[in-house]
Parts: C-alpha cells; structure tokens; sequence
C-alpha cells in the first residue's frame, strides 16, 4: 500500500501500519490494530454474544426456511445434522458491539441490534449468491445451488424481515432509531446492488470508476456504517456522533471492498473459500478491473479485448482469468486498489477521530478496521 494522510487522523503506510495523531497502531501490541490478538478477541468474544441470539430467532422461522438458514448459517448439513461449520467472522456485529463501548455504552445491550445487521448481512449474501451464481461460500456450496434460487431467496427475504422484528420487539430506548436507520440501509444495499447489475451489462468501456465506487459505497460500505451507527445509537450518542461513526465505517467498507476485489482476483481458494479467478471469468466490473480499463496502458487495451470475448470460447476460463490477471496487474490495476484502500482507511480513521477522539477507546473500532483490510489471500 501506499502512503495516505488526514488533516485530523493519521496515516496508513507501506506496511499497513496505522499512526494516528503520532501514535502507532501495529498489529499483536496492546491497544494496537490489525490480525493481531486484539481484533481476533473481539471477534471471538462477539461471536459468543450474538451466536446465541441468532440461533433463537432463526428458530422462530418456518420450518423449510428454517432449514435453509441453518445450512447457510454454517450449523446444519443439508440433510438437517448438526455441523459445526462457520457463519462468517462477524465484523458488523462486532462493529455494533464494539462502536457502542467506545461511546461508553454497554455492549450486552445492543445485542439485538448486532444480530440484527448480521441477518441483513446474511440476507443479501443468499440474494448476491443466487444473482451473481457463485457456487461456493465459506467453502461449502451455496444455498441456492443445494435448496434451488426460491427458497434462497425466500430464505434471504425472511432473514430481513427477522431483522426488523428483533429491533421492532427490542425495548431498548434505541431500537426504533436503530430500525429507521437499518430500514434506510437495506434500501441503500438494493440501490447498490441493482447499479451494480446494471454496470455488468455494460461494455468495458462504457464504466467509470466513479460509478463503481458509489457502487461498492452502496453495496458494502453502507451495512458497515449503519452497523457502527446503530452501536452509537445503543450507547445514547448525539447525532453528530452517529453520523461521524456511520462514516467511519463506510469509509472502512470502501477499503475492504477494494482488498476484496483484489482477493477475488489473486486469492488462494483454500484460504477464500471461491474459485480462483471466479470474477475474471464472469467479466465482473470490479474496482481493480475498472482503474486497469481507465489507465489507458496496452494492457488496459489487452484487458478490454479479453472482457469482450463471450465467455465459452476456444480459451478455458482458467487460462481466461489468469491472462486478464496479468493484464489488470501491468495495468496498474492491483497496485491502485491496494493504494486507494490505504487512502480510505486514512479518511476513516479521521471520522473516527471526531466521535471518538481518545486514541484508547477508538483503539477497537481501529482494530476491526484494519483487520478487514489486512486480510491474507
């Protein structure tokens, strides 16, 4: 990554390393961010929270639903026995959780409210699945290819709702506010997502990278800002504050959904859990194949040649993908998105900054930000 500054908040360097106000944030120290132990308790410890209340209220749903939500969930075969697979890394509820400590609220209350933004999380993943037609989700097939495109769907659709009725029951002073915003954001990520739809139909020269920007702004980071909102909310804050911790994580979500793209390209599908080259293949629009299309190199010519061959010619999509890999590399594709996450995470912890200005009780927040953008491929 490169180097990228705030007027109020620090740096992200070469190395990944945060500095905030003079202050190194590094990965495995105390009060540090990143994969370190930090991130990975906080994770942990979530996980324990919002697991329990999840299980109760995906009970609570019609039996053939029900099923379709524990095998997505990670808890259930496909024939109904118990698995002890896994529902994902829980970075929004832990984003909940841990945006309403560093406001001096307390976690144990917005458990609802962390549940719930994890159901929306899960109910757009069954949608995008069956939309986008990936096969394969935390390393096990995905729902709509083992109970067929309906009952995901269906499924995904009555995760939604779930959502709604666990804050729409919550007495927490909180959880009509929390309900309002999290209302908002679905809107937001169907926005996104149906934009997103639209740019695949599009020729590779016909997308901007401002586009695919307010795209992923839409699509990714407007759960995780809503998920650092309603932690504010749950902790009494004041307007100002949720709005700056809403930023935050979009800002944040900007940075992961640019590591992601990258992932998507040069991940290992061992530790990713989805084809190699998968995007490639598909001609999918994303942040790294756009800036390599705008670079107006050879390779951004190359690129667009490849993206405009129909898919299922003479050419194996392996071979496909790792020749538009190389091309949006000499492009200067890779090379952008990682410099642009650095610049995102730079703008979010200057968001950060002003609702939560002590580095201490930021430290968190700090953590589970970088920890998204540190990902391994």
């Amino acid at each position: 990554m490169t180097d990228a500054t705030t007027d109020t908040a620090g740096t992200v360097d070469t190395a990944g390393t945060v500095h905030v106000e003079g202050r190194i944030l590094e990965p495995g120290r105390p009060g540090g961010t990143g994969e370190g132990p930090e991130a990975a308790d906080i994770l942990a410890s979530t996980r324990k929270l919002v697991d329990p209340e999840l299980r109760r209220a995906i009970e609570t749903l019609p039996g053939s639903l029900r099923r379709v939500a524990l095998y997505h969930f990670g808890w259930e075969y496909a024939d109904g026995t118990p698995a002890a697979g896994s529902a994902g890394k829980a970075i929004r509820p832990a984003l909940v959780l841990t945006a309403a400590r560093a406001l001096g609220g307390d976690p144990a209350g917005a458990v609802r409210a962390a549940a719930a933004v994890e159901l929306v999380h899960n109910f757009t993943l069954l949608h995008d699945d069956v939309m986008d037609r990936d096969t394969t989700r935390r390393h096990r097939p995905t729902a709509w290819t083992v109970f067929g495109d309906a009952d995901a769907i269906l499924t995904g659709d009555a995760l939604q709702a779930l959502a709604q009725r666990m804050l729409a029951e919550d007495p927490h002073p909180g959880a009509p506010a929390a309900a309002a915003r999290l209302a908002g954001c679905v809107m937001e990520l169907c926005a996104g997502q149906h934009a997103d739809c639209a740019l695949e139909r599009r020729g590779p020269d016909e997308v901007t990278l401002d586009e695919c920007l307010a795209t992923a702004e839409a699509k990714t980071g407007a759960l995780l800002g809503c998920a650092c909102a309603l932690g504010a909310v749950y902790a009494g804050a004041e307007l100002d504050e949720v709005d700056s911790l809403d930023g935050f994580g979009r800002e944040a979500g900007l940075a992961f959904q640019l590591i992601d793209d990258v992932i998507g390209i040069w991940g290992d599908p061992h530790r990713t859990g989805k084809p190699a080259g998968a995007d490639l293949a598909a001609r999918k629009k994303s942040l790294p194949v756009v800036a390599a299309l705008a670079s107006g190199t050879p390779a951004a010519a190359e690129l667009a040649e490849l993206y405009d061959r129909p898919p299922g010619g003479t050419e194996s999509a392996p071979e496909h993908a790792a020749r538009a890999a190389l091309a949006v590399e000499r492009a200067g594709g890779r090379d952008w998105a990682q410099a642009h996450a650095a610049d995102r995470m730079s703008r979010a912890i200057g968001q950060l900054a002003v609702a939560v200005p002590d580095p201490e009780a930021a430290g968190g927040l700090l953590a589970l930000a970088e920890f998204v953008t540190r990902r391994t491929y």
